[in-house]
This record gives C-alpha cells, sequence and structure tokens, in this order.
C-alpha cells in the first residue's frame, strides 16, 4: 500500500484537467440533498404537520433518499474510480450509468450497509466505526461484482479490509485539515475536497483489490 501522501498525489494527478465536471457532479449531489430537506421544513409548520398532507411529504423524502443512496454510494464513489483507472472523463453521465444500471442491487447494498453500520453503533460508537471502515470498499465492489449479493458484497469488503482498517482511518483522516478549510468557507470548500477524497479512495481501492487477488492466488 501507498502513503497518504502517494494517494493524494495521483488523485490530483487524475482530476487535471476535470475539475469542472467534478465540481459539478459533487453540486448535483449537494442539490439533491437540498431536496431532500424541503419537505422536512415544511413539516415543521403547524399547518404541515398533521393530515395527508404531512403523509404525502413523508413519501416525498422516502423516495428522494433511496434516490439519493445509490446516486451518493454507488454512482459518485464509482465515476471517480473509473476517472482514476480508466482516466474516464464522463463523471455525470457515468454516476447516473452505474446508479441505475443495476438499481435496486445497489440500493439494496447501500441500505443494507447503513443499516448494520447503524444498528453496530447503537451499541457503542466504536464499533460503528469499524463496521463502517470494513464496509468501506462495499460500493466499489457492488459495481465490479454484480453478481454478488448485498451480503457478500459487504462480507468481501470486510475481507478485503482486514489488515488495513488503519490506514483506511488515517487516509481519511489526512483530510482533516482541509475538512476545516472547508467549513471556514462556508462548505463551498468541500465542492473541490469531496472529489479529491474518494478519487484517492478509489486509489486506495485499486491496490486493496491488487494485494487481495495476489493474497487469494497465493492460498
Amino acid at each position: 500500500m501507498r502513503t497518504n501522501t502517494e494517494y493524494k498525489n495521483v488523485a490530483l494527478a487524475a482530476l487535471k484537467g476535470n475539475w469542472a465536471p467534478a465540481v459539478l457532479l459533487t453540486v448535483i449531489l449537494v442539490l439533491f440533498a437540498l431536496v431532500i430537506s424541503v419537505p422536512s421544513f415544511f413539516m415543521d409548520t403547524p399547518n404541515v404537520s398533521s393530515g395527508a398532507l404531512a403523509g404525502y411529504f413523508v413519501i416525498m423524502m422516502l423516495f428522494a433518499y433511496l434516490f439519493l443512496l445509490p446516486f451518493q454510494y454507488i454512482g459518485y464513489y464509482n465515476s471517480f474510480r473509473l476517472l482514476y483507472e480508466n482516466g474516464d472523463d464522463k463523471l455525470i453521465p457515468n454516476s447516473f450509468h452505474l446508479t441505475f444500471g443495476n438499481y435496486w442491487h445497489n440500493l439494496w447494498v447501500c441500505l443494507l450497509m447503513i443499516i448494520k453500520i447503524l444498528l453496530w453503533t447503537l451499541l457503542l460508537i466504536v464499533p460503528g466505526i469499524i463496521k463502517a471502515l470494513q464496509y468501506s470498499m462495499a460500493p466499489y465492489i457492488a459495481i465490479e461484482h454484480p453478481e454478488l449479493s448485498a451480503g457478500e458484497t459487504l462480507t468481501l469488503s470486510r475481507q478485503m479490509t482486514k489488515d488495513h482498517l488503519f490506514d483506511i482511518f488515517w487516509l481519511g483522516l489526512s483530510f482533516i485539515g482541509w475538512l476545516l478549510l472547508g467549513i471556514l468557507t462556508l462548505f463551498i470548500g468541500y465542492l473541490w475536497l469531496q472529489p479529491y477524497m474518494y478519487t484517492a479512495f478509489a486509489a486506495f481501492y485499486g491496490d486493496l483489490k491488487a494485494e487481495y487477488l495476489v493474497g487469494r492466488s497465493e492460498a
């Protein structure tokens, strides 16, 4: 495995000349999240907090979340993986294609991953963090191995990350300075930080996958 600096450098190299579509894709993701938050705002008002209209808003939010989850975890993640691996700069078309190409499978992977992380987090924070790290490669595996069930996808992610949980955590922690800077820029900086982070993690996944395959061939 490479150092954090090396992962960041290859991420910047992949994004060179591709910042515009990367930022635009992130804007789309943010807009989806904002659209989801609109019904919850109206539900806080007295005239909407009860009755059929409140039920309508709940249904709207449910459908919005079901759309956003695969887009956020599957389409977004893997569009930057393709950029890193193949130089494929069609980030926005790829994100939608990857999201809906095998939508129900992708949705179930996302839901199962989130449910398991939440259940472990309810026990204690640390086990929840560990599970989040263990399942962090599931969005990539879901696209590269659509023949696997959602449960098998999570299992494979857990196996691949077995000896690298701290490496994943440390790579994420290395962006803490940029996260703070993003707050100081009223979160505008996140539009550049998100592509930077997830391209670096795509590079990490590539190394992790190669190491895992070598280990399997030697076993």
